[in-house]
């Protein structure tokens, strides 16, 4: 995830996404570089329109939340009312902290 963000921060600062650069925001941050990956994120970046992606991310969220909940008719609203049972409510924070571990593992 840092590679991704460092890419961020020199598209956001308006420099150059390049392996050089790269390198030095994460040994500035103080991540221990893999070249292999910063290889890897480079090539992936070329062509992509990192302005058209960030919007596209950031409007997919909100867009589909009301498509799932048409899709499921009324039955979502009637659930909400009623709310999570205590042990679904852990379950789902389990769940959710597990999948936090994997982000920044």
């Amino acid at each position: 995830m840092e590679y991704i963000y460092a890419a961020m921060l020199l598209h956001k600062a308006g420099k150059e996404v390049n392996e050089d650069a790269v390198k030095k925001v994460l040994e500035a941050a103080g991540v221990a570089v893999d070249e292999a990956r910063v290889k890897a994120l480079v090539a992936a970046l070329q062509g992509v329109n990192i302005e058209e992606a960030i919007k596209k991310a950031a409007v997919a969220p909100v867009a589909a939340a009301p498509a799932a909940e048409a899709a499921a008719g009324g039955e979502a609203k009637k659930e909400e009312k009623k709310g999570p049972s205590p042990e679904e409510e852990k379950k789902k924070e389990e769940e959710a902290a597990a999948g936090l571990g994997a982000l920044f593992g």
